[in-house]
């Protein structure tokens, strides 16, 4: 199969939205892993007088991990897929928490305009057409000093992280995906990350586009070697100068 791309990637997620949290609650550290990411952005005073993006939020889990690391903080959480974004509104939600149905490639048209100080995205880039487009886009949301973390299931490079990631998609979420009428969609999930960058690519992709003091860094349990948090920043006016 080849891989799903936007309205077609969108469609599949609007059609799985009704099973997603009950597939991604058999995922061992699933949400702890998201929280992890969220407390790896740094933000002081639990984000207190702070702008933060949740690009690609899904049906809410990153949503989540960000109210619960950074209470305070002014949250703006997008996704391109109606379904998803409809179950993750229909949460509860603390008020400084707000939903935009938008493709990453068009927030500007839905009406997301920065500055943020931070931009969270979570299970994102390998899903998008263009990923250097969305960084440039994120580059120029954040202000100067702003921070990202992108939290991707991205193979470390050795046969045993592709071969656990085969086995678990293959012999687990594939087979459930598949009764639930699903099976297009986890199909895709598996290729995209066999086709995607690995860590070491995509943290040379951040740093090619603009952000500095970009760090790779592993979660733990069956996913070690499989998915990564990445952090960078968007340089300060004065270093950009220089």
């Amino acid at each position: 199969m080849t891989l799903l791309r936007d309205e077609h990637l969108a469609a599949a997620f609007d059609h799985a939205a009704r099973s997603y949290d009950t597939l991604v609650a058999a995922n061992p550290g699933y949400h702890a892993h998201l929280r992890r990411s969220a407390r790896r952005l740094g933000l002081p005073r639990g984000g207190e007088g702070l702008r933060v993006l949740d690009l690609g939020c899904g049906t809410g889990a990153s949503t989540g991990a960000l109210a619960e690391v950074l209470p305070s903080a002014e949250i703006t959480a997008v996704d391109a897929s109606a379904g998803m974004l409809e179950r993750a509104a229909a949460k509860t939600w603390p008020p400084n928490a707000t939903f935009v149905h938008a493709p990453a490639e068009r927030l500007a048209e839905a009406g997301v305009t920065g500055p943020f100080d931070a931009v969270f995205a979570a299970y994102l880039f390998r899903n998008v057409t263009d990923p250097d487009a969305v960084l440039r886009t994120v580059h120029g949301l954040l202000a100067p000093g702003g921070r990202l973390a992108v939290h991707e299931y991205t193979l470390g490079g050795r046969r045993t992280d592709r071969a656990v990631w085969t086995l678990v998609c293959r012999g687990v979420v594939q087979p459930v995906a598949t009764l639930l009428g699903d099976g297009d969609l986890y199909r895709h999930l598996w290729r995209s990350v066999v086709e995607f960058d690995t860590a070491d690519r995509f943290a040379h992709r951040l740093e090619a586009n603009g952000f500095d003091r970009v760090r790779r860094l592993p979660l733990p349990g069956w996913q070690t070697g499989i998915t990564h948090t990445f952090t960078g920043r968007r340089p300060t006016t004065t270093e950009t100068a220089r």
